[in-house]
C-alpha cells in the first residue's frame, strides 16, 4: 500500500544538541500528520534522534550504510551496528555518494540487500544529470538505476522499501523540476516496478529542492507520494511547512 512520506536528509549538518532542539520543536506540531515522517540524520546524531523520538511518530533513519557485516573497512558502519541502535530508515545510493565517492549501481544493490538482511527499511536514490536530461536520456537513467537496486529482491520486499527520485541538476541548486516532470518520471518508476514485480503500490518520493512554497503543487500530482527534503528539513518551521502540505 502506497504511504505518503516526508523524509528529512540533514547531510551533514547538526549537531547532538541541535537535533533534540529541533524534535522538540517539531514534534508537538505534528503529532496529528497523515504523513509519515522521517528524519535521516548523521551517525553522531542517531543515538540521540531515537531517544528523543520515542513515543512520537517522527522515525529515524540513516544516511549511509556498508555492504559487509563486519571487517577492516575503516570508517564504515554495518547494517547491524544500525539496527542494534533501533535505526529504522537508511539512504542508498544518494547522488552524492555515487558522485563523490564513486558508489556504482552494484554496490547500491548490495548495500539495499544488506539493509533488507538486517530489518533497515532503505530509501533508494535515483536521478539523472542535466546533461541527460537535456538528451532525452532522463527516463532511460532513472529507469536502468531502479531495475540494478532492485536486483535480487522479492516481491514482498517492496512494503520495506522507498524510492526518491532526485534529479541531481535540482539537488542544492535552487533549482526544481516542474511537478509534471516529477510526475512523468516518477509515473516511469513505478512502471518498471510494476514490470519487474507486477506491484505499482510502491511509495516513491521526488526530492530536489523542494520547499514549502513549491510543496503543494509537486504533492498534489498523483504518482508522488512525498518528499526527500534536504536544506529545508534543516528548520522545523520549514520542514513542518512541508509536512502539512502532503
Amino acid at each position: 500500500m502506497r504511504r505518503k512520506v516526508i523524509a528529512g536528509n540533514w547531510k551533514m549538518n547538526m549537531l547532538p544538541n541541535d537535533t533534540i532542539d529541533f524534535i522538540n520543536e517539531l514534534e508537538p506540531n505534528i503529532k496529528k500528520c497523515e504523513s509519515e515522517v522521517i528524519l535521516c540524520v548523521p551517525y553522531t546524531d542517531l543515538f540521540y534522534a531515537i531517544s528523543f523520538c520515542q513515543g512520537t511518530n517522527i522515525h529515524i533513519g540513516a544516511q549511509n550504510v556498508f555492504y559487509e557485516d563486519s571487517g577492516a573497512y575503516t570508517g564504515e558502519i554495518s547494517a547491524q551496528m544500525l539496527k542494534c541502535i533501533n535505526t529504522e530508515y537508511v539512504i542508498i545510493g544518494h547522488s552524492e555518494r555515487r558522485k563523490l565517492f564513486n558508489e556504482t549501481d552494484e554496490i547500491v544493490n548490495k548495500k539495499v540487500l544488506k539493509a533488507l538482511e538486517n530489518g533497515l527499511k532503505p530509501i533508494i536514490c535515483v536521478g539523472e544529470t542535466l546533461e541527460e536530461r537535456e538528451q532525452n536520456k532522463a527516463i532511460e537513467k532513472i529507469t536502468d538505476q531502479t531495475e540494478k537496486a532492485l536486483q535480487g529482491l522479492t516481491k514482498e520486499s517492496l512494503e520495506n522499501i522507498i524510492i526518491a527520485y532526485e534529479p541531481i541538476w535540482a539537488i542544492g541548486t535552487g533549482k526544481t523540476a516542474t511537478s509534471k516532470d516529477a510526475n512523468e518520471a516518477i509515473k516511469a518508476i513505478r512502471a518498471k516496478v510494476k514490470e519487474m514485480f507486477e506491484n505499482t503500490d510502491i511509495t516513491i518520493l521526488y526530492g530536489g529542492s523542494v520547499k514549502p512554497e513549491n510543496a503543494k503543487e509537486l504533492f498534489d500530482e498523483p504518482d508522488i507520494d512525498g518528499a526527500l527534503v534536504g536544506g529545508a528539513s534543516l528548520k522545523a518551521s520549514s520542514f513542518e511547512s512541508i509536512i502539512g502540505a502532503n
